[in-house]
């Protein structure tokens, strides 16, 4: 056998290591007490021992840096179980998910979504990778309160889009953060959000989930 293919496997699991500790230099300097004005491709490079150009080969630019970021956050913060909440054929029962999955992945690593959050508010590249993720958390809510109306009738559709905005509030990070406080469990919070949404799509209390 050739031993090409297994030189080019240890090359590919190298440039894995790489990839995976760059990510988490990125992260770390978010955590840090000037991950505000500390975050630079040079400073992630410098923190993971590498090469700028290593970074940049690896990513492409700061945006994909950050876009890998967002990803290993998802991974680590169960947003994989996602899919489960659009499965369920229930709309209220898929929304009361949609919630739960949200708020255990901005509980998972608070202080780095925080970071994240602040910073698009500074600097146009981590405004262009949080909007898009936004931009998705939106269009889902669509999905699911189309389904709720088929079902209940409710939201009307005069106030349709004005509720999808009350919802995509009610499912951020910046509720989630405030309603949580420094000492409440996602287990507390989940059921709180949740309440507030059935308000929000105009639902009785007494209709079943």
């Amino acid at each position: 056998m050739s031993p090409r293919p297994y030189r080019l496997g240890q090359r590919q699991a190298a440039a894995d290591q790489t990839r995976a500790r760059i990510i988490a230099a990125a992260r770390e300097l978010l955590m840090a007490g000037d991950g505000f004005s500390g975050f630079s491709i040079e400073a992630v490079a410098r923190h993971a021992d590498v090469a700028r150009m290593t970074v940049y080969y690896q990513f492409g630019s700061k945006v994909g840096l950050l876009e890998a970021l967002c990803d290993s956050l998802a991974v680590s913060g169960g947003m994989a179980q996602m899919a489960g909440a659009f499965r369920r054929p229930e709309p209220l029962a898929a929304l009361e998910e949609y919630i739960a999955v949200f708020a255990r992945f901005w509980e998972a690593d608070r202080l780095v979504m925080r970071r994240l959050r602040a910073l698009a508010a500074l600097d146009p590249d981590f405004e262009q990778v949080i909007r898009a993720r936004d931009e998705r958390r939106h269009h889902g809510l669509r999905v699911l309160a189309g389904r709720i109306v088929e079902q209940y009738g409710h939201p009307s559709p005069d106030a349709f889009d004005e509720t999808i905005n009350v919802l995509f509030t009610l499912t951020s990070f910046e509720c989630f953060d405030m309603i949580a406080g420094p000492g409440r469990s996602v287990e507390e919070v989940a059921p709180v959000v949740y309440r507030l949404a059935r308000a929000a799509l105009g639902l009785e209390k007494g209709v079943s989930s």
